[in-house]
């Protein structure tokens, strides 16, 4: 079986981390250990220090699960109630994601779909969302299926002027550490990362219930379900790394930086990019596949694998 060591990965995840994370799952814990615990505590304090946010108004909460876990804890914990109704604003295969994951919940929802090759426009929202009896507006911050990173600033600004008592809810996934978010300005609920602001709330799933899991973490520190130790070992050496980088304004140097040289050797090898140069961001880059007859897919695909880069690739259709 052919080994993967080694290889960069240009994919939405999972992603590389250093040697020095790795390293630091080899080292056992119990789930109740006192020393463990107090790992768990200072993460949870890290997360909300690199938002830039109070442990007075908000609080993160750890999820031993997915990001699409993590997504759907929120929108079970805030809307599986009756009278409640979530609109999704989308411009891309990670919000109509959240479409889905309330349909299987039966959760009521409208979703409005923009174009997946811009950012998803402010000046449209307020008629979009005004005088209408929404319970929580939900968006991604950085699309993670083209690349596009969404005004949330503007348009949370937008949701708590016409919806007051709406929840507004980030899927902050591929931005988070990365990208800054006002949150004052935003006026972020929950933000899906790591880091989540827990509303009262009640939920019909047992394992998905942040209310009960913040719950048990303030209380003795511990985690409802067996977590997952070694992971979050690594998450505590990331942070460390993360720190010593600089922080988001470190490691958006380094992307930006690394984002640039992608961009300027595609575009002599004659790729385009699916977002236009004002709209692109720096965490993910969208290429449209070119109408030639020599370009294979798969070729290209294998070439790059053999120099050790594992590539990402989608469909968009317009």
């Amino acid at each position: 079986m052919e080994s993967y060591k080694g290889k960069k990965l240009f994919t939405p995840g999972p992603l590389g981390c250093s040697q020095q994370v790795k390293e630091a799952m080899l080292r056992d814990y119990g789930s109740r250990d006192i020393d463990f615990i107090t790992i768990v505590r200072n993460i949870r304090q890290e997360l909300l220090r690199i938002a830039g946010i109070s442990s007075e108004q908000y609080t993160a909460i750890l999820l031993q699960g997915s990001g699409t876990y993590a997504v759907e804890s929120v929108l079970q914990t805030c809307c599986s109630f009756s009278g409640t109704k979530v609109l999704i604003l989308s411009n891309g295969a990670y919000a109509k994601r959240m479409k889905k994951i309330c349909h299987v919940s039966d959760i009521a929802a409208d979703i409005i779909d923009f174009p997946e090759n811009s950012m998803i426009p402010v000046s449209k929202i307020n008629d979009l969302i005004n005088k209408h009896p929404y319970s929580m507006v939900a968006m991604v911050h950085c699309e993670t299926s083209n690349g596009a990173i969404n005004p949330v600033e503007e348009i949370g600004t937008i949701v708590k002027k016409c919806l007051p008592y709406a929840v507004f809810f980030v899927d902050a996934m591929s931005s988070f550490g990365a990208v800054p978010v006002d949150f004052g300005k935003a006026q972020v609920d929950y933000l899906v990362t790591s880091a989540n602001k827990c509303l009262q709330g009640r939920s019909r799933s047992l394992s998905l219930d942040l209310v009960d899991q913040l719950q048990g973490l303030e209380s003795n520190g511990q985690f409802r379900f067996t977590p997952p130790t070694h992971a979050i070992l690594a998450f505590q050496k990331a942070l460390q790394e993360f720190s010593e980088e600089g922080g988001i304004d470190g490691r958006s140097k380094r992307y930006k930086k690394n984002c640039s040289i992608l961009l300027e050797g595609m575009k002599k090898l004659g790729f385009k990019t699916l977002l236009p140069d004002s709209e692109q961001g720096y965490i993910i880059t969208s290429f449209i596949f070119p109408k030639h007859p020599n370009f294979k897919f798969e070729e290209f695909y294998q070439r790059l694998s053999k120099l050790g880069k594992m590539l990402f690739h989608s469909y968009c259709v317009f």
